[in-house]
């Protein structure tokens, strides 16, 4: 485990969250949370109940409540990976400047690949500082430069804003591989939940650009089928943190007319052809709504005869890549960064 910074509030949650299992069946109530045969982390149970007690569910209903929720926890979710530099820059965007973070692991390869990084946050919330902990795990365990892109949000900045931002970060990235001192040509996309959604729509976007296709897609949790007709978004849809109702109210402010919802630019899945496509790394969580269309996605993308590799973590929520306040929160998001550092690597 690298190099860790913790904020004292982030220090005192993993203690707490570190107390044996039995204490927290006492906290939360002895029964077990059971959905799709799947059990719920106890450790996640108490979290959630936490939050139902203190009405956090509402905030996503307000958009400047919801933004400012998620950067608190942005800051005291994940520990902070001390072996990266990191710089702040502005590119050229399609709205004006844009901003974007640069991580790169001390002692990194001279050119290494690089991975552009979408938050998630609903296409309404987050920006560089609430996944900063996440970056700075992605570039210290994949050793490749991670670009993090700060794309305009709705519902100041609906649909297309946030897609065409993140083309624009993707071409740059390209364009400016020597002043980067990355690899030529060996650009990944990846993203949690809308930024999953993002890079699944960039990396079928990429087909029609003048710059190579990505080397890898890592799509956490991603938001696919903004029709919504996955069977997870009933089973699971309430009381786990994101709930569907949560979810129309993102889609309404990203997406206002619902005829866009088809678009393969919103919905991936609902792409007519997948063939070709980049390497895929396809995470979810068993306790999310968007985890069946994820594994719907990544069903289909196999079928269109592009490498997947799928993994749910089955006592997980949504959310849980930036969760390193779990005793087990790091070693997971380690895990799946360097399953998108190996699909990076691959073939180097």
């Amino acid at each position: 485990m690298p190099n860790l910074r913790m904020f004292p509030a982030t220090r005192v949650a993993r203690r707490l969250l570190s107390l044996p299992e039995s204490l927290f069946a006492r906290l939360t109530g002895r029964q077990r949370v059971v959905r799709d045969g799947r059990v719920l982390n106890r450790r996640v149970q108490l979290l959630l109940a936490v939050g139902a007690r203190t009405g956090q569910g509402q905030l996503k209903f307000n958009v400047a409540a919801a933004r400012a929720h998620l950067r608190h926890f942005g800051r005291i979710g994940m520990p902070l990976v001390t072996s990266v530099h990191i710089v702040d820059r502005r590119i050229p965007g399609p709205g004006g400047e844009l901003p974007v973070r640069v991580y790169r692991k001390f002692g990194a390869a001279a050119t290494p690949p690089a991975i552009v990084y979408f938050h998630g946050g609903g296409w309404v919330t987050g920006d560089l500082e609430t996944h900063d902990g996440t970056c700075r795990l992605l570039a210290e365990v994949t050793g490749c430069v991670v670009v993090a892109v700060d794309y305009r949000l709705a519902p100041e900045h609906p649909f297309p804003a946030a897609i065409d931002d993140a083309v624009a970060a993707y071409v740059w990235v390209h364009q400016h591989s020597g002043e980067l001192s990355i690899e030529p040509g060996r650009v990944g996309v990846m993203g949690d939940s809308a930024g999953g959604n993002l890079s699944a729509a960039l990396a079928l976007e990429a087909r029609g650009l003048n710059v190579p296709p990505p080397a890898a897609q890592g799509l956490i949790y991603p938001a696919v089928d903004l029709e919504m007709r996955a069977a997870s978004h009933e089973t699971v849809g309430t009381g786990f943190g994101l709930d569907r109702a949560a979810i129309e109210w993102f889609r309404s402010q990203y997406l206002p007319p619902p005829d866009d919802w088809r678009s393969p630019r919103v919905s991936p899945l609902l792409a007519g052809d997948l063939s070709g496509l980049a390497p895929a790394l396809v995470v979810t969580a068993g306790f999310d709504p968007l985890r069946d269309e994820g594994k719907a996605y990544a069903d289909a993308l196999a079928a269109a005869g592009v490498p997947v590799r799928y993994r749910c973590y089955d006592d997980m929520i949504h959310g849980f890549f930036s969760m390193g306040i779990l005793p087990e929160g790091m070693a997971i998001a380690t895990e799946v960064c360097q399953a998108m550092g190996e699909l990076m690597h691959a073939g180097r």
